[in-house]
């Protein structure tokens, strides 16, 4: 099991969970209530499941693809170690990955 630690935008609240090797952090938030909304399913195709990296743990991931730069452009409030969740596949080398949600998002469903 893999340790996620979810912050919340203004840094009051962190959330722990224990998800299985090969999850995507989309997938890993939603189910535990994360303002993730992940419109476009994972398609890189929105910006709604943008989260912020711990840079502990940034230098872990793949480097983003050109796709999900393009996105992470369109990000509110998107900085350095800045990542749509969608595209983090949790590996045992990012057990205890902590990453804070942005202060806004961009509601695509217009809720």
């Amino acid at each position: 099991m893999i340790r996620v630690t979810f912050v919340s935008a203004d840094g009051m609240d962190r959330h722990e969970v224990e998800a299985e090797d090969g999850l995507r952090l989309l997938e890993v938030g939603q189910n535990d209530g994360q303002p993730l909304e992940g419109t476009c399913e994972g398609q890189m195709a929105c910006s709604t499941c943008h989260v912020i990296v711990d840079p502990e743990y940034f230098p872990l991931l793949p480097r983003a693809a050109e796709e999900e730069e393009d996105m992470l452009d369109l990000a509110v409030g998107a900085v350095r170690t800045s990542r749509l969740a969608c595209q983090i596949l949790l590996t045992p080398e990012l057990d205890g990955l902590v990453v804070r949600m942005p202060a806004g998002h961009r509601d695509m469903q217009g809720r």
